[in-house]
This record gives C-alpha cells, sequence and structure tokens, in this order.
C-alpha cells in the first residue's frame, strides 16, 4: 500500500506554508517547550542548570514542597508598533513548568539558585551525614 498526497486548489506548496503553525511567529499548539536540563551530582552536592536564555530573573518562580523542587516562568509581551497609517500589535506568550523530586540526602534550606548568561544554575548541597567521611588511620597497639 502506498501513500499518496494530493493537493487541490493553487499552488499547494505555498498553501502548506501560510497554513503552517509557525507562519508570522504563530506557535505549534502540539509541541510544549521545556528549558534543557543538566543535572550533575559531586562529592559534596548536585549542581542543576536550566537554559532559559532571554528571560530576568523575576521572570522565575522557584517553590521546594514536599521534596519537590518546582521551576515555572510565565512572561506576557504586548508590543505595538504604528507608522503613519500602519499598526502591528503582537501578543506574545511564554511559560513553562519543571519540577524535580529531591532525594533524602539534600539539605533543602542549603539551595541557592542564580541566573547568568541564560543559564539558570541550582546548587543543592547534601546533608551533613550524606557527606563522604575522610579515611582513618587505626594504630596498632602492642
Amino acid at each position: 500500500m502506498s501513500l499518496v498526497r494530493r493537493h487541490t486548489g493553487m499552488f499547494p506548496s505555498l498553501w502548506n506554508e501560510v497554513l503552517a503553525p509557525d507562519w508570522f511567529g504563530g506557535i505549534d499548539q502540539g509541541k510544549q517547550n521545556f528549558p534543557a536540563v543538566n543535572i550533575q551530582e559531586g562529592e559534596l552536592g548536585f549542581t542543576l542548570e536550566l537554559a532559559i536564555p532571554g528571560q530576568q530573573k523575576e521572570d522565575f518562580s522557584i517553590e521546594i514542597d514536599d521534596k519537590v523542587l518546582t521551576v515555572s516562568m510565565e512572561k506576557k509581551i504586548d508590543q505595538e508598533e504604528k507608522e503613519g497609517n500602519f499598526t502591528r500589535r503582537e501578543f506574545r506568550y511564554s511559560n513553562f513548568k519543571r519540577s524535580f523530586t529531591l532525594p533524602d540526602t539534600v539539605n533543602e534550606d542549603g539551595i541557592t539558585a542564580q541566573y547568568e548568561q541564560g543559564i539558570l544554575r541550582f546548587s543543592i548541597p547534601k546533608k551533613q551525614e550524606a557527606l563522604p567521611r575522610p579515611k582513618r588511620l587505626i594504630e596498632v597497639n602492642t
């Protein structure tokens, strides 16, 4: 069995382009836009990085509840340009929400966040009892 695409009307490829979801900056509602995430574990804690360029630190909402770290952002932009008899008004809306379950070994009170050059970086320290213990030498008595 073969599938054949039939075009009805004039200039079918042009109409496909005009009706595409991204024409004039539109958004494909079927796709979610989540920031890329890097998680790295070290001896003293975890580092969590989210790539979210073009935002301000005030745009983010960060919560910790019942060992779940939730990062969300919601931004609405309303722009209007007027030139002579021409008016162009654009509305843009962007948002996301990501949640991360924290392990029991994390010190929730010591978590810090920093937004720099489009990267939202969390430093998540481990509890004292979860840190590696230094080696001890045991002396042999005679």
